[in-house]
């Protein structure tokens, strides 16, 4: 398994419109093979989270160079910039352990 998370600093007050923009956008993850699951989280002081876990690291990296991939950031031009307290930080994890109620 293949963990992605990128992580927005969003001013104070501009959560609920971060939070719009991400409820309207098309993923088309369910398109690309190898994927899992995606969470979008929401943590304290303004930050967000986008996490997304694949099959492997190259299911993720197929997805990074997919026609899906392409189109689901299309729109991420459109974001005002002014959300934003500071740039994404992008991270990625292999997993080293998993447990699950299965």
């Amino acid at each position: 398994m293949y963990i992605t998370m990128n992580r927005f600093q969003i001013k104070e007050g501009r959560g609920a419109e971060f939070e719009e923009i991400w409820r309207t956008r098309e993923s088309y993850l369910q398109e690309v093979p190898g994927f899992v699951a995606f969470h979008f989280l929401r943590g304290q002081e303004g930050e967000y989270i986008s996490h997304t876990l694949w099959e492997s690291k190259e299911a993720f990296d197929n997805w990074v160079g997919s026609e899906a991939f392409h189109k689901a950031h299309a729109r991420a031009g459109q974001t005002p910039k002014d959300l934003f307290g500071g740039p994404a930080r992008l991270s990625f994890y292999e997993v080293v352990l998993a447990q699950s109620k299965e």
